[in-house]
């Protein structure tokens, strides 16, 4: 597996090695000492996580307020245009968001560790999206940055795939400026 770097300190691109041949492929998705080493972290993943959404579809920018969770994310079907935001207080990069395009065909993986926002845009008709977490799911505790915060200035590809707007759920169209979080 390979490890590139982002802007964003701690969010790491995860390539793995894909065996093909003309039956299909394998990969191994996940080792955790693979991944603590790329990583340089020792987080155990206690929740496994899988959303279908159909094309256009917003989810996020969420959070927890406590029991943060790192996120290790990947698309098996389909396309998204997939974002992290950092939030903690104390980044150098506090306030910069880092998005790239996850698709079953790269088959890369996205590593969002605890302490940022984290969301995605759904580019094809259809898109399945699993992630591992590092901590268990709160409701008391959730929360969601505003998708379109402007101090944030996330540059979703709407226009490029034909849409104006995204389709939000409720929680996510009360989310809350960067300002309001801090």
């Amino acid at each position: 597996m390979n490890a590139i770097e982002t802007s964003i300190p701690g969010v790491l691109i995860l390539e793995p090695r894909v065996f093909g041949d003309a039956r299909g492929f394998f990969f191994e998705s996940f080792n955790q000492r693979v991944f603590d080493e790329l990583t340089g972290t020792s987080h155990t993943f206690v929740q496994d996580n899988h959303s279908r959404s159909a094309k256009g579809v917003l989810r996020g920018m969420h959070f927890q307020t406590q029991q943060a969770q790192g996120k290790l994310v990947r698309v098996v079907r389909g396309k998204v245009f997939d974002v992290a935001v950092d939030i903690r207080k104390d980044s150098s990069a506090y306030g910069q968001w880092f998005g790239l395009e996850l698709n079953e065909e790269n088959q890369r993986m996205l590593w969002v560790p605890p302490g940022l926002a984290h969301g995605f845009l759904v580019l094809s008709d259809t898109a399945e999206f699993l992630y591992k977490t590092t901590d268990y799911y709160a409701p008391q505790f959730e929360a969601s940055l505003a998708w379109d915060d402007p101090t944030v200035g996330i540059e979703w590809p709407l226009a490029q795939y034909g849409m104006t707007m995204p389709q939000l759920s409720v929680k996510d169209q009360q989310g809350l400026s960067l300002q309001k979080i801090a």
